[in-house]
């Protein structure tokens, strides 16, 4: 599960592809890409917020539609019927969720305090913490 902010700052840190990424979400979002990494849980509102955020940012929407359109084909689905009231933000409430329902391992963020830990099943990591592990992840990446 990837919170905007750590998808932005990956973004930004990957803007030249003959680079090495400058951030560690930077390098987060490579690893994915490249080594299959984790399971990026996604849903409807996450895209929507994704989207929109980027979009608010200035991001060129070609640029948007190649990564929502990666993310489409790569991620896993969840479908979310109702977003409880977790977080201090309302914006963070689809991503608590949707990391319950799709029984995520971990939300990676750079903002910890908008997702408490002691309500969510996930961990709460930042980019560079090392990334929980577990049989599905294995499973999956098997396939």
């Amino acid at each position: 599960m990837v919170d905007t902010s750590v998808l932005v700052a990956g973004i930004a840190g990957l803007k030249s592809p003959a680079i090495a990424p400058r951030n560690a979400s930077a390098d987060l979002l490579r690893d994915w890409i490249e080594k299959n990494t984790f399971i990026w849980l996604i849903s409807d509102e996450i895209l929507l917020e994704y989207k929109r955020i980027l979009a608010r940012l200035g991001v060129r929407r070609t640029l948007i539609g190649k990564v929502i359109n990666l993310l489409r084909e790569e991620a896993e689905y969840v479908v979310v019927s109702a977003v409880p009231n977790i977080s201090p933000d309302p914006d963070d409430d689809p991503f608590c969720a949707c990391a319950e329902r799709g029984r995520a391992d971990f939300i990676v963020t750079l903002n910890p305090k908008d997702f408490p830990q002691e309500s969510l099943s996930a961990h709460v990591i930042r980019p560079g913490d090392r990334i929980p592990t577990t049989a599905r992840q294995k499973k999956r990446r098997h396939q």
